[in-house]
């Protein structure tokens, strides 16, 4: 997931979650017997009313020694009425983040994404889209120029909240109006029933994406 000498490229939210994996990436630095660059970005929509203190993340990233890049953009909410606001949103600030990484030759670029979040989005997509998939721990995009990583893909949300105590962080992430957690909020409560049936069952779920027998499904 990690080479030598790579540029890697941190997507800092604000939350937990992607503070905790700047902090960790920047700490296996000192132990590893591999050197790679770690710069964090965040991401602020001028459009929308959602914002964090940006003062603490500054102070966050120099502590750690990581240089922090702030890029102001507009979400363009305005100019599709038609689309869901946080679709768009969402969107454009991927759009923004990967041309920015593609522009200062960034190979890496790291999201916080945690087990949890891959099993609620293989439910959503299979009952929302009738299709099998989810987040993937790596995935080349823009012809290999670019590869995403997922480094705390295999640790659950209950093992990241622990982190984040230990360390005291505070999540920086302010609610955004146009948020709309509907459906992973129902996902989460289907595999928290899950759970009651099977202690293992979330990790079951996870570990069912690489189990894939396909002679017992329909072709």
């Amino acid at each position: 997931m990690i080479a030598e000498n790579d540029k890697i490229l941190v997507a800092v939210s604000g939350g937990k979650d992607s503070l905790s994996l700047l902090d960790i990436l920047s700490e296996r630095r000192k132990f590893l017997p591999i050197s790679y660059e770690l710069h964090a970005v965040h991401i602020i929509t001028k459009d929308v009313p959602y914002e964090i203190d940006q003062e603490f993340l500054t102070k966050f990233c120099e502590q750690l020694d990581v240089h922090l890049h702030i890029i102001r953009t507009y979400a363009g909410i305005e100019e599709k009425p038609n689309k869901k606001p946080c679709f768009t949103c969402s969107w454009n600030r991927r759009k923004e983040l990967f041309d920015f990484a593609q522009k200062n030759q960034f190979k890496k670029v790291a999201f916080g994404h945690h087990l949890d979040d891959a099993i609620e989005t293989l439910l959503m997509n299979m009952v929302m889209h009738a299709n099998i998939s989810s987040i993937p721990p790596t995935l080349s995009m823009f012809d290999g120029n670019i590869n995403v990583i997922r480094p705390l893909i295999y640790n659950t949300n209950a093992e990241m909240i622990e982190y984040a105590r230990i360390k005291q962080f505070v999540s920086l992430k302010k609610e955004c109006p146009y948020e709309d957690h509907t459906y992973r909020n129902k996902a989460r409560q289907w595999i928290n029933q899950f759970e009651k049936l099977n202690v293992q069952a979330r990790i079951n779920l996870f570990k069912s994406m690489s189990h894939i027998d396909s002679d017992y499904l329909p072709s």
